[in-house]
């Protein structure tokens, strides 16, 4: 069997960081002092497990901290909404922020843009905590999320007001384009600013391009994790015998039985040594 593993496999220099950032704590603590990140630290429940065995808790909102003792507070690599770490240093806590250098460009951008008067269209899933948090960057409280086509065709704007379109640095970047164009079309003046990071454009592009060439595909990921939802509708489209797993656990090898040409790729929260077992279980197996 071939097995073709796509070089973009894996993680981001933004998770990378973050994760390397709690690491590097446990590390200076050595469980002197409590260690909380806000939010799971990435969407990977394989790593945020391992964390919380090594006494590293997930606390989910600034109320949930109340009573807790005082600690590290690590900001996850999604970010948080404007005023949260200024409430955490208000309860006594050391603030270590390992937000994606990415998705801190963004509520830079949001900041700026609303301030000078413009509408802001965020592209992404509302959901999403990143999201969450870039909405909250906009001075003017009117921001607008569009996830779909229905969406977009929907929306409407005060037509003496500039529109400022950003994205969720995960969005799929087709979509990203497709969703900008119906806004374009309905005559505002709009300022498109791409904020898909590199690494994702890089990451879905490759795994379309494998996937069309492959005669199935396997897609490596937390279930919570958005780029890798991303890539996964994109490798359906290209190849329709994709499989979303989390870990190895999750293989099913007789899907394979009749395949010779299988291509593998992971989303940007997935350890190498997960796909390291993922790509020499197919290997060995089959």
């Amino acid at each position: 069997m071939k097995i073709t593993l796509a070089k973009s496999a894996g993680f981001c220099f933004g998770v990378k960081r973050a994760v390397d950032t709690v690491y590097t704590e446990l590390e200076k603590t050595r469980g002197k002092s409590p260690i909380y990140t806000f939010g799971p630290i990435i969407h990977n429940e394989e790593v945020v497990g391992d964390l919380e065995r090594q006494g590293v808790r997930v606390v989910n909102s600034v109320e949930e901290l109340s009573g807790l003792a005082p600690g590290t507070i690590i900001i996850r690599a999604h970010g948080v909404e404007k005023g949260v770490a200024n409430e955490l240093t208000r309860l006594g806590f050391r603030i270590v922020d390992a937000t994606c250098p990415f998705v801190l460009k963004i509520h830079r951008l949001v900041e700026r843009y609303s301030g000078e008067g413009c509408r802001i269209v965020i592209i992404g899933n509302a959901n999403h905590p990143e999201v969450q948090g870039i909405k909250s960057w906009s001075k003017d409280p009117e921001v607008t999320v569009i996830s779909s086509r229905e969406e977009a065709e929907n929306y409407t704007a005060d037509p003496e007001k500039k529109v400022c379109i950003v994205s969720q640095t995960t969005f799929n970047y087709n979509k990203f384009q497709e969703l900008v164009e119906i806004i374009n079309k309905k005559g505002y003046d709009i300022i498109v600013l791409n904020t898909i990071c590199n690494a994702t454009e890089e990451r879905q592009t490759e795994a379309a391009r494998i996937a069309r060439d492959v005669d199935a595909m396997i897609v490596i990921g937390g279930r919570n994790s958005s780029n890798t939802q991303k890539l996964f509708e994109i490798c359906k489209n290209e190849c329709k015998n994709t499989y979303y797993i989390q870990t190895v656990k999750d293989l099913d090898l007789t899907c394979f039985e009749s395949i010779d040409n299988v291509g593998i790729t992971a989303g940007a929260s997935t350890p190498n040594k997960i796909i390291e077992e993922v790509q020499k279980n197919v290997r060995n197996e089959l």
